[in-house]
Protein backbone atom coordinates (compact mmCIF):
# COMPACT_ATOMS: atom_id res chain seq x y z
CA UNK A 1 0.00 0.00 0.00
CA UNK A 2 1.76 3.61 -0.93
CA UNK A 3 0.91 6.48 1.06
CA UNK A 4 -1.67 8.01 -1.61
CA UNK A 5 -4.45 6.82 1.30
CA UNK A 6 -7.02 5.26 -1.39
CA UNK A 7 -7.88 2.20 0.44
CA UNK A 8 -11.42 1.65 -0.08
CA UNK A 9 -13.32 2.09 3.12
CA UNK A 10 -14.68 -2.05 2.96
CA UNK A 11 -11.21 -3.15 1.94
CA UNK A 12 -9.74 -1.24 4.98
CA UNK A 13 -11.79 -2.97 7.38
CA UNK A 14 -11.01 -6.47 5.74
CA UNK A 15 -7.43 -5.44 5.50
CA UNK A 16 -7.80 -4.54 9.48
CA UNK A 17 -9.87 -7.88 10.33
CA UNK A 18 -6.51 -9.67 11.63
CA UNK A 19 -6.01 -6.61 13.92
CA UNK A 20 -9.05 -6.55 15.53
CA UNK A 21 -9.29 -10.51 16.11
CA UNK A 22 -5.86 -10.04 17.58
CA UNK A 23 -6.94 -7.14 20.20
CA UNK A 24 -10.24 -8.91 20.81
CA UNK A 25 -8.53 -12.04 22.56
CA UNK A 26 -6.68 -9.52 23.83
CA UNK A 27 -9.17 -7.88 25.55
CA UNK A 28 -10.81 -10.66 26.36
CA UNK A 29 -7.98 -12.12 28.20
CA UNK A 30 -7.69 -9.11 30.40
CA UNK A 31 -10.62 -7.67 31.11
CA UNK A 32 -11.96 -8.33 34.74
CA UNK A 33 -15.53 -9.39 35.33
CA UNK A 34 -17.42 -7.65 37.43
CA UNK A 35 -20.78 -6.99 38.58
CA UNK A 36 -23.00 -3.93 39.61
CA UNK A 37 -25.19 -5.00 42.24
CA UNK A 38 -21.54 -5.37 44.26
CA UNK A 39 -21.18 -1.54 43.89
CA UNK A 40 -24.00 -0.32 45.03
CA UNK A 41 -24.94 0.91 48.96
CA UNK A 42 -28.26 -1.08 49.10
CA UNK A 43 -28.69 -0.12 52.48
CA UNK A 44 -28.60 3.18 51.99
CA UNK A 45 -32.11 2.67 49.44
CA UNK A 46 -35.38 3.23 50.79
CA UNK A 47 -38.86 3.29 48.95
CA UNK A 48 -40.61 6.20 47.25
CA UNK A 49 -43.82 7.13 47.47
CA UNK A 50 -45.59 4.65 45.27
CA UNK A 51 -45.00 2.19 48.03
CA UNK A 52 -45.79 3.80 51.01
CA UNK A 53 -42.00 5.51 51.05
CA UNK A 54 -40.69 9.09 50.75
CA UNK A 55 -40.46 10.83 47.14
CA UNK A 56 -36.87 12.75 46.79
CA UNK A 57 -36.48 16.07 48.20
CA UNK A 58 -33.08 17.93 47.04
CA UNK A 59 -31.68 17.74 50.84
CA UNK A 60 -31.90 13.74 50.71
CA UNK A 61 -28.89 14.37 48.24
CA UNK A 62 -25.05 13.95 49.65
CA UNK A 63 -23.44 14.91 46.53
CA UNK A 64 -22.17 18.36 45.77
CA UNK A 65 -24.21 20.61 42.50
CA UNK A 66 -21.08 19.62 40.56
CA UNK A 67 -21.09 15.95 41.64
CA UNK A 68 -24.58 15.94 40.64
CA UNK A 69 -23.93 17.42 37.36
CA UNK A 70 -20.90 15.35 36.47
CA UNK A 71 -22.94 12.36 37.63
CA UNK A 72 -26.23 13.53 35.72
CA UNK A 73 -24.58 13.96 32.74
CA UNK A 74 -22.02 10.78 32.71
CA UNK A 75 -24.99 9.00 33.11
CA UNK A 76 -27.41 10.14 30.28
CA UNK A 77 -24.03 9.82 28.10
CA UNK A 78 -24.11 6.30 28.97
CA UNK A 79 -28.18 6.36 28.47
CA UNK A 80 -27.98 6.89 24.86
CA UNK A 81 -26.37 3.11 24.13
CA UNK A 82 -28.62 2.21 21.51
CA UNK A 83 -27.99 4.67 19.07
CA UNK A 84 -23.76 4.08 20.04
CA UNK A 85 -24.42 0.79 19.14
CA UNK A 86 -26.40 1.34 15.91
CA UNK A 87 -23.56 3.64 14.96
CA UNK A 88 -20.77 0.75 15.43
CA UNK A 89 -23.02 -1.80 14.09
CA UNK A 90 -23.37 0.18 11.16
CA UNK A 91 -19.97 1.08 9.94
CA UNK A 92 -18.02 -2.24 11.25
CA UNK A 93 -20.81 -4.37 10.60
CA UNK A 94 -21.81 -7.55 12.33
CA UNK A 95 -19.60 -9.98 11.29
CA UNK A 96 -16.73 -11.36 12.18
CA UNK A 97 -14.29 -9.94 14.84
CA UNK A 98 -15.71 -7.23 14.29
CA UNK A 99 -18.91 -8.10 15.02
CA UNK A 100 -18.13 -9.85 18.12
CA UNK A 101 -16.30 -6.89 19.18
CA UNK A 102 -19.39 -4.61 18.59
CA UNK A 103 -21.43 -6.82 20.80
CA UNK A 104 -18.72 -7.44 23.37
CA UNK A 105 -18.49 -3.31 24.09
CA UNK A 106 -22.04 -2.80 23.65
CA UNK A 107 -22.50 -5.21 26.63
CA UNK A 108 -19.67 -3.98 29.07
CA UNK A 109 -21.13 -0.30 27.64
CA UNK A 110 -24.82 -1.24 29.24
CA UNK A 111 -23.07 -2.52 32.51
CA UNK A 112 -21.90 1.46 33.06
CA UNK A 113 -25.15 2.82 32.99
CA UNK A 114 -26.97 -0.02 35.00
CA UNK A 115 -24.52 0.70 37.60
CA UNK A 116 -24.65 4.39 37.80
CA UNK A 117 -28.63 4.87 37.48
CA UNK A 118 -28.58 1.80 40.56
CA UNK A 119 -26.53 4.05 42.51
CA UNK A 120 -28.32 7.42 41.83
CA UNK A 121 -31.28 6.56 42.56
CA UNK A 122 -30.38 4.23 45.62
CA UNK A 123 -28.97 6.75 47.48
CA UNK A 124 -31.24 9.43 46.11
CA UNK A 125 -28.15 11.74 45.02
CA UNK A 126 -30.41 13.25 41.89
CA UNK A 127 -34.07 13.49 41.52
CA UNK A 128 -35.02 9.94 39.93
CA UNK A 129 -37.87 11.84 38.03
CA UNK A 130 -35.61 14.29 36.39
CA UNK A 131 -33.30 11.52 35.63
CA UNK A 132 -35.79 10.03 33.87
CA UNK A 133 -37.42 12.51 32.14
CA UNK A 134 -33.99 13.40 30.62
CA UNK A 135 -33.05 10.31 29.89
CA UNK A 136 -36.61 9.93 27.83
CA UNK A 137 -35.94 13.25 25.84
CA UNK A 138 -32.25 11.92 25.19
CA UNK A 139 -32.53 8.60 23.61
CA UNK A 140 -35.82 9.89 21.99
CA UNK A 141 -33.37 12.18 20.15
CA UNK A 142 -30.74 9.90 20.06
CA UNK A 143 -27.15 10.20 18.97
CA UNK A 144 -25.97 10.96 15.30
CA UNK A 145 -22.51 11.39 14.57
CA UNK A 146 -23.36 12.20 10.87
CA UNK A 147 -21.73 10.96 7.71
CA UNK A 148 -18.45 9.28 9.38
CA UNK A 149 -16.64 6.47 7.54
CA UNK A 150 -15.53 3.25 9.66
CA UNK A 151 -11.95 5.17 9.50
CA UNK A 152 -13.57 8.64 10.92
CA UNK A 153 -15.21 6.58 13.57
CA UNK A 154 -12.53 4.40 14.93
CA UNK A 155 -10.73 7.32 14.87
CA UNK A 156 -12.84 9.14 16.89
CA UNK A 157 -13.56 6.92 19.64
CA UNK A 158 -10.35 6.23 20.51
CA UNK A 159 -10.38 10.12 21.87
CA UNK A 160 -13.51 9.60 22.94
CA UNK A 161 -13.08 6.18 25.12
CA UNK A 162 -10.37 8.36 26.94
CA UNK A 163 -12.01 11.43 27.26
CA UNK A 164 -14.79 9.07 29.01
CA UNK A 165 -12.40 7.57 30.93
CA UNK A 166 -10.92 10.47 32.75
CA UNK A 167 -14.69 12.40 33.38
CA UNK A 168 -15.73 8.85 35.23
CA UNK A 169 -12.50 9.25 37.37
CA UNK A 170 -12.35 12.65 38.38
CA UNK A 171 -16.14 12.64 38.77
CA UNK A 172 -15.74 9.69 41.46
CA UNK A 173 -12.97 11.72 42.88
CA UNK A 174 -15.58 14.73 43.28
CA UNK A 175 -18.25 12.90 45.11
CA UNK A 176 -16.40 12.65 48.07
CA UNK A 177 -17.99 9.02 48.51
CA UNK A 178 -15.96 6.14 48.39
CA UNK A 179 -18.70 3.86 47.37
CA UNK A 180 -19.39 5.98 44.03
CA UNK A 181 -15.36 7.01 43.24
CA UNK A 182 -14.61 2.62 43.51
CA UNK A 183 -17.45 2.52 41.01
CA UNK A 184 -16.39 4.86 38.77
CA UNK A 185 -13.13 4.01 39.23
CA UNK A 186 -14.25 0.62 37.80
CA UNK A 187 -16.13 2.02 35.13
CA UNK A 188 -13.03 4.07 34.59
CA UNK A 189 -10.92 0.88 33.90
CA UNK A 190 -13.38 -0.40 31.02
CA UNK A 191 -13.07 2.72 28.66
CA UNK A 192 -9.54 2.40 29.06
CA UNK A 193 -9.51 -1.10 27.83
CA UNK A 194 -12.08 0.34 24.87
CA UNK A 195 -9.72 3.21 24.57
CA UNK A 196 -7.08 0.46 23.62
CA UNK A 197 -8.58 -1.47 21.18
CA UNK A 198 -9.72 1.23 18.88
CA UNK A 199 -6.12 3.22 19.37
CA UNK A 200 -3.99 -0.05 18.31
CA UNK A 201 -6.76 -0.65 15.46
CA UNK A 202 -5.76 3.11 14.31
CA UNK A 203 -2.28 1.98 14.58
CA UNK A 204 -2.37 -0.26 12.10
CA UNK A 205 -4.63 1.65 10.14
CA UNK A 206 -1.51 4.35 9.90
CA UNK A 207 0.35 1.40 8.63
CA UNK A 208 -1.83 0.31 6.25
CA UNK A 209 -3.40 3.60 4.78
CA UNK A 210 -1.38 6.29 6.24
CA UNK A 211 -2.83 9.12 4.29
CA UNK A 212 -6.31 8.71 4.94
CA UNK A 213 -6.19 7.75 8.32
CA UNK A 214 -3.67 10.85 9.39
CA UNK A 215 -6.67 12.81 7.89
CA UNK A 216 -9.23 10.69 9.72
CA UNK A 217 -7.43 11.45 12.73
CA UNK A 218 -6.88 15.40 11.51
CA UNK A 219 -10.79 15.90 11.22
CA UNK A 220 -11.63 13.77 14.48
CA UNK A 221 -8.82 15.95 16.73
CA UNK A 222 -10.13 19.54 15.02
CA UNK A 223 -14.06 18.49 15.39
CA UNK A 224 -13.72 16.32 18.13
CA UNK A 225 -17.22 16.91 20.72
CA UNK A 226 -18.61 14.16 23.21
CA UNK A 227 -21.30 12.29 22.17
CA UNK A 228 -23.25 13.93 25.12
CA UNK A 229 -23.33 17.32 23.52
CA UNK A 230 -26.47 17.01 22.14
CA UNK A 231 -28.56 16.65 25.44
CA UNK A 232 -30.82 19.37 26.89
CA UNK A 233 -28.38 21.70 29.53
CA UNK A 234 -25.19 19.92 28.24
CA UNK A 235 -23.57 23.34 27.89
CA UNK A 236 -24.13 24.72 31.33
CA UNK A 237 -23.28 21.26 32.90
CA UNK A 238 -20.14 21.15 30.89
CA UNK A 239 -19.24 24.68 32.27
CA UNK A 240 -19.73 23.39 35.72
CA UNK A 241 -17.85 19.97 35.44
CA UNK A 242 -15.12 22.61 33.26
CA UNK A 243 -14.67 25.22 36.54
CA UNK A 244 -14.62 22.03 38.90
CA UNK A 245 -11.67 20.66 36.95
CA UNK A 246 -13.38 17.19 35.92
CA UNK A 247 -12.94 17.74 32.37
CA UNK A 248 -11.76 21.05 30.86
CA UNK A 249 -9.75 22.27 27.80
CA UNK A 250 -6.39 21.42 29.99
CA UNK A 251 -7.18 17.74 30.50
CA UNK A 252 -8.49 17.18 26.73
CA UNK A 253 -5.51 18.47 25.39
CA UNK A 254 -3.16 16.96 28.13
CA UNK A 255 -4.53 13.87 29.30
CA UNK A 256 -6.84 12.87 26.17
CA UNK A 257 -5.75 13.99 22.48
CA UNK A 258 -1.49 14.13 23.16
CA UNK A 259 -1.21 10.68 24.70
CA UNK A 260 -3.13 9.08 22.04
CA UNK A 261 -1.07 10.98 19.78
CA UNK A 262 2.11 10.59 21.35
CA UNK A 263 1.78 6.99 20.80
CA UNK A 264 0.95 6.61 17.04
CA UNK A 265 3.63 9.41 16.81
CA UNK A 266 2.06 11.31 14.98
CA UNK A 267 4.23 14.02 14.63
CA UNK A 268 7.36 11.87 14.44
CA UNK A 269 6.45 9.22 11.62
CA UNK A 270 7.74 9.03 7.67
CA UNK A 271 6.11 8.13 4.55
CA UNK A 272 3.26 10.07 4.42
CA UNK A 273 1.65 11.73 0.80
CA UNK A 274 0.97 15.07 0.48
CA UNK A 275 -2.67 14.31 1.76
CA UNK A 276 -1.46 13.09 5.07
CA UNK A 277 1.35 15.78 5.82
CA UNK A 278 -1.78 18.78 4.65
CA UNK A 279 -3.59 16.87 7.23
CA UNK A 280 -0.68 16.54 10.08
CA UNK A 281 0.23 20.27 9.35
CA UNK A 282 -3.64 21.08 10.00
CA UNK A 283 -3.90 19.20 13.28
CA UNK A 284 -0.13 20.70 14.58
CA UNK A 285 -1.80 24.36 14.02
CA UNK A 286 -4.91 23.50 15.94
CA UNK A 287 -3.22 21.95 18.53
CA UNK A 288 -1.00 24.83 18.95
CA UNK A 289 -4.47 26.98 19.49
CA UNK A 290 -5.93 24.55 21.94
CA UNK A 291 -3.23 25.01 24.02
CA UNK A 292 -3.23 28.43 23.92
CA UNK A 293 -7.13 28.16 24.83
CA UNK A 294 -6.71 25.38 27.69
CA UNK A 295 -3.91 27.77 29.75
CA UNK A 296 -6.10 30.75 28.98
CA UNK A 297 -8.97 28.77 30.58
CA UNK A 298 -6.53 27.79 33.56
CA UNK A 299 -5.59 31.26 34.15
CA UNK A 300 -9.32 32.40 33.77
CA UNK A 301 -10.47 29.85 36.69
CA UNK A 302 -7.44 30.30 39.19
CA UNK A 303 -7.96 34.00 38.98
CA UNK A 304 -11.71 34.03 39.55
CA UNK A 305 -11.25 31.32 42.43
CA UNK A 306 -8.62 33.62 43.98
CA UNK A 307 -11.38 36.51 44.05
CA UNK A 308 -13.92 34.28 45.26
CA UNK A 309 -11.20 33.20 47.72
CA UNK A 310 -10.31 36.61 49.06
CA UNK A 311 -14.32 37.43 49.06
CA UNK A 312 -14.91 34.73 51.78
CA UNK A 313 -12.21 36.56 53.68
CA UNK A 314 -13.18 39.81 53.99
CA UNK A 315 -15.08 40.33 57.48
CA UNK A 316 -18.59 40.43 57.22
CA UNK A 317 -19.89 43.68 57.80
CA UNK A 318 -23.32 43.72 59.84
CA UNK A 319 -25.61 46.94 59.62
CA UNK A 320 -28.11 46.88 62.88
Amino acid sequence: MTSTGTTAPRHLLEDLEPVVAANLDRHLAIAQEWHPHDYIPWSRGRDFAMLGGEDYSPEQSELSDVAKAAMFTNLLTEDNLPSYHREIATRFGRDGAWGTWVGRWTAEENRHGIALRDYLVVTRGVDPVELERARMDYMTTGYDSGDKTALEAVAYVSFQELATRVSHRNTGRATDDPVADALLARIAKDENLHMIFYRNIVAAALEIAPDQTMRAIADEVIGFEMPGATMAGFRRSSMIIAKAGIYDLRLHHDEVIMPVLRHWNVFGRSGLGPVGEQAREELGTFLAALDEQATAFVDRRAEQRARQAAGSDRPQVIVS
